[in-house]
């Protein structure tokens, strides 16, 4: 059959392109106070409410790997990621092996000796086409998943904040 033209399909494509997801908050604590807390992958689970667990292999740092359970309603999934950038206490970041994303942390110093932390989700490389069918398929598509997700994102950093402001 001839090429109509038209937007390629998902499964001939080998990445998708995806936004930028990014939310932020102020906390009264210096950034050496947070990063502790943000660096501690496994105690992600008690902040986000999509995380359920994280296994971390390795001592933390740069190239320690966690195999995360994720889950949003009734659905529950794995994802795989790798630490890729560890600058104390300024910046965590991690790839998700399984949907090609970059997740990242960025504590900024306030000029009031607070922290503003940022909270990034990109996909430089685009999202896997395999990841693009599930969320599809089971999670509402891609625009409700983004938007779960960024909701998720704010509440994650708004219970980060009650932890370290008690």
């Amino acid at each position: 059959m001839p090429d109509l033209g038209g937007p390629p399909r998902v499964a001939d494509m080998t990445t998708i392109e995806a936004k930028t997801l990014e939310a932020t908050i102020d906390m009264a604590a210096t950034p050496e106070e947070i990063w502790p807390l943000v660096s501690d992958l496994p105690r992600m689970a008690s902040w986000s409410p999509q995380v359920v667990r994280s296994i971390q292999r390795g001592h933390g740092g740069l190239g320690a790997t966690t195999v995360n359970i994720n889950r949003s309603g009734w659905k529950v999934w794995p994802t795989r990621s790798k630490v890729i950038r560890f600058e104390p206490p300024r910046e965590l970041a991690f790839r998700v092996k399984d949907n090609k994303t970059i997740w990242s942390y960025a504590l900024e110093p306030l000029a009031d000796g607070g922290t503003r932390v940022v909270v990034r989700r990109e996909a430089p490389d685009g999202l896997a086409p395999i990841s693009v069918r599930l969320q599809d398929a089971v999670l509402g598509g891609v625009e409700k998943f983004d938007a779960e997700v960024l909701a998720g994102m704010k509440q994650t950093l708004e219970r980060l904040k009650a932890e370290v402001e008690a």
